[in-house]
């Protein structure tokens, strides 16, 4: 089992079957199976990708730096909502950005956000990594290496690491375990490379799993072999 983790959310697949927003019963589901590995005394970081109301990479007629900073505040939106139905289950959470906004967030500070790890709060990562042409996988790779994260949980909305996109092709093949450098060699578009490369360098593992698999969340926690492991 895990000591302290850095687990990220993938926006539209908190957005629940509508594929926009937020569907309060699948955060809640998430939720609840965070906070029962909290119980076991996991340390946990998330961060929340902003796709459920923004990609700014294929937002056309608006200049990209600018589309990655109103990507970044979809990511704050995100996770200052989920870190209040995190606090309706009875857990104490903090949210850190990159950069000052407003009075109900903190500038991330290391120093800051491990104490609060230590003390068994749920740290939220919001924000992005704070600069443009950086999607929220890179900010994931950057917080759980500033914070000495034994692993990263990734929970998207595919059930792992395929050859092909699963969704055109029903023979692609899945890999149960898998090394960066291979992400790196056959260019897979699963993770961003750079945060491939961050994670390589600091040899940080990965699990990729699928966000709507029944109780995928707490197992995958405790080191069940779920998804796509990377290494």
């Amino acid at each position: 089992m895990y000591k302290r983790v850095l687990l990220k959310l993938s926006g539209e697949a908190l957005a629940g079957a509508s594929g926009m927003g937020l569907d309060l019963e699948t955060t809640r589901k998430v939720a609840e199976q965070v906070k029962e590995a909290h119980e076991l005394g996991i340390q946990i970081g998330i961060v929340i990708g902003g796709g459920n109301w923004w990609r700014g990479r294929s937002s056309e007629g608006i200049d990209r730096v600018k589309a990655d900073q109103i990507g970044m505040l979809a990511t704050v939106m995100n996770c200052l909502y989920v870190s209040e139905v995190f606090r309706t289950l009875g857990m104490d959470t903090s949210v850190y950005v990159p950069y000052p906004i407003g009075l109900y967030t903190e500038v991330f500070s290391k120093d800051k956000a491990v104490r609060d790890l230590e003390q068994g709060k749920i740290v939220f990562f919001a924000g992005g990594s704070g600069h443009p042409f950086f999607s929220t996988d890179m900010a994931t790779a950057l917080r759980a290496a500033e914070t000495d994260c034994d692993v990263v949980l990734m929970a998207k909305s595919v059930d792992g690491v395929y050859d092909d996109d699963p969704a055109i092709n029903p023979h692609a093949k899945k890999y149960d375990s898998m090394t960066y450098q291979e992400i790196l060699d056959k260019q897979l578009k699963v993770i961003d490379l750079s945060a491939a490369i961050l994670l390589m360098e600091r040899k940080i593992p990965s699990k990729l799993f699928a966000l709507k698999e029944e109780g995928g969340i707490i197992r995958v926690f405790q080191g069940a072999s779920v998804g796509t492991t990377i290494e």
